[in-house]
């Protein structure tokens, strides 16, 4: 089964960084969009970032412009999610998603998802 695998979440202190990974399971991410989106306990799961098939284009959810950075390397076949300036409300499980070409705001539009990372952020 075609699947998306999420890397690199973890406990950090407010104020600190981490950077996920998304990898796919069995294809290549070449031809996708990949977004972000997270889940907070008792909350709606919400887009948090996606970055178009080729790089050019991205974009953030208010909450988390100028903190995070998406950026994709197409030879490692990986796409990144830079998170730096955490705070406590960014706690949540991390997602990526994947659909061909461009990003879109609704998540039934992904076709390929990961099984989440679990980001906790806590002094």
């Amino acid at each position: 089964q075609l699947q998306l695998v999420e890397s690199g979440g973890g406990l950090v202190q407010p104020g600190g960084s981490l950077r996920l990974s998304c990898e796919p399971s069995e294809f290549t991410l070449n031809y996708y969009a990949i977004a972000w989106f997270r889940q907070a306990p008792g909350k709606e799961r919400e887009g948090v970032s996606c970055i178009t098939e080729g790089g050019g284009t991205t974009n953030y959810a208010d909450s988390v412009k100028s903190r995070f950075t998406i950026s994709r390397d197409n030879a490692k076949n990986t796409v990144y999610l830079h998170m730096s300036s955490l705070k406590p409300e960014d706690t949540a499980v991390y997602y990526c998603a994947a659909k061909f070409r461009t990003c879109a705001e609704t998540m039934a539009a992904y076709t390929y998802w990961g099984q989440g990372t679990q980001v906790t952020v806590s002094s």
